[in-house]
């Protein structure tokens, strides 16, 4: 099979293609015939540093949407043909830059019919973390205010939905070119952050799902009543206000996705139900991988297919 490997860390030059031979799928495991992969910003880093996957060579990718092909021994919950996507364990479970997979069966959930593979790929790592930081995380409700920053990106776009989706207040903050998309997700506000400072406008927020770090989170406990919860993706960014959040009696929380199928089957039902679609920003075969992680995305996510 061909997979997509590098030999030393570095730019997007050092993805080459391999072939090697499929994997065979163990105990509790199932073999998958990728389809599409999807790429995150998350590959592009651990191929310059490695930080999360260790020392070379290695093949990046945690989204998966593809068909079983063999499953192991006791395995029951798939058999050949069936769809499946899904995140694989996350961080060590990295190889979906690949035409076949082998990974634990419960990290999988069938497909959704209303979703094809390429928009399927799109969803699990940036679903799963919009929802562990949404619903498990701060527990959002009905009612609900809820600030996303980065509302259009490939988190973002998909957090706007699912909060919506339980019910909360979603405002969203957004570049110019983003405002009507953010709206068109369902926003019930969206604030133009180049234009307008959203600590000048905004109050008594209960969660704010903090995507881009930097003097964003001081910003965050601003807007946030006492008792709220800032989400950060950031984990090194809330160090600098831990004290401030204290004093705030504000909760932070530092969160990194995992592999969840209870996860992946909300997503899967807020997909049949109409109410998630993930956006694909723009499409790459499996050779152009380094290209793939070098487009700039303005909105959604970007695949590999296969």
């Amino acid at each position: 099979m061909r997979s997509v490997s590098q030999n030393e860390l570095g730019g997007p030059e050092v993805l080459h293609i391999v072939e090697i031979d499929p994997p065979a799928p163990g105990i509790g495991q199932v073999l998958v015939r990728v389809h599409a992969a999807g790429v995150n910003p998350i590959d592009a880093m651990n191929r310059q540093s490695g930080v999360l996957v260790g020392a070379v060579p290695f093949v990046l990718g945690w989204d998966v949407s593809g068909t079983v092909e063999a499953v192991g021994i006791g395995v029951t919950l798939y058999q050949p043909g069936d769809e499946v996507f899904g995140l694989l364990p996350f961080p060590q479970g990295h190889r979906a830059y690949a035409e076949y997979v082998v990974a634990p069966t419960r990290v999988f959930v069938p497909k959704p019919a209303n979703l094809d593979h390429i928009q399927a790929a799109a969803l699990p790592l940036a679903g799963l973390t919009a929802y562990q930081a949404l619903v498990d995380t701060a527990g959002i409700g009905e009612g609900t205010r809820v600030l996303i920053t980065a509302a259009a990106g490939g988190v973002g776009h998909l957090a706007v939905q699912i909060a919506k989706a339980y019910g909360a207040h979603v405002i969203g903050l957004a570049s110019p070119g983003s405002v009507e998309i953010v709206t068109g997700l369902g926003a019930d506000e969206v604030i133009d952050y180049t234009t307008t400072d959203f600590t000048t406008v905004l109050s008594d927020v209960d969660v704010v799902f903090e995507l881009i770090g930097h003097d964003y989170p001081g910003k965050a406990l601003q807007v946030l009543k006492p008792g709220g919860t800032l989400v950060s993706t950031q984990p090194q960014s809330l160090t600098a206000v831990a004290d401030d959040a204290v004093a705030r009696d504000i909760r932070t929380a530092e969160l990194l996705v995992e592999a969840d199928r209870l996860g992946m089957t909300v997503l899967a039902e807020l997909v049949a139900a109409g109410k998630l679609v993930p956006t694909v920003a723009a499409t790459f075969p499996l050779a152009e991988a380094g290209q793939a992680q070098s487009y700039r995305v303005r909105t959604g996510k970007v695949v590999l297919t296969l």
